[in-house]
């Protein structure tokens, strides 16, 4: 019912910049929220940014400063930009946005395929 595509990532050295972005389709009645997670090996997949009807936001802590998260409504879409990378910031960055679809009287979660960025020199 709802689909999601991520692009951007990759290989990116230290102290760099990186953009994603991710387009929500299908048959959608409304978002409530949009986000971006991550996955590194061996580790929990944890929230990085997350921005909610009204342009609310939230950020981990350890992204505070150096992440900026927005929303294109009219296109479904969630950008997430990301400065002053280190290594750590390496993993699985899955996109994330909480939906009604049409023709549904609830909300769902959806998950995109996940693109990996890679920090390292």
């Amino acid at each position: 019912q709802v689909q999601l595509v991520e692009s951007g990532g990759g290989l990116v050295q230290p102290g760099g910049s990186l953009s994603l972005s991710c387009v929500a389709s299908g048959r959608i009645f409304s978002i409530n929220a949009m986000g971006w997670y991550r996955q590194a090996p061996g580790k929990q997949r944890e929230l990085v940014a997350l921005i909610i009807s009204g342009d609310s936001t939230n950020y981990a802590d350890s992204v505070k400063g150096r992440a900026t998260i927005s929303r294109d409504n009219a296109k479904n879409t969630v950008f997430l930009q990301m400065n002053s990378l280190k290594p750590e910031d390496t993993a699985v960055y899955y996109c994330h946005v909480r939906a009604r679809p049409q023709y549904s009287m609830g909300s769902f979660n959806y998950w995109g395929q996940g693109t990996q960025v890679t920090v390292s020199s």
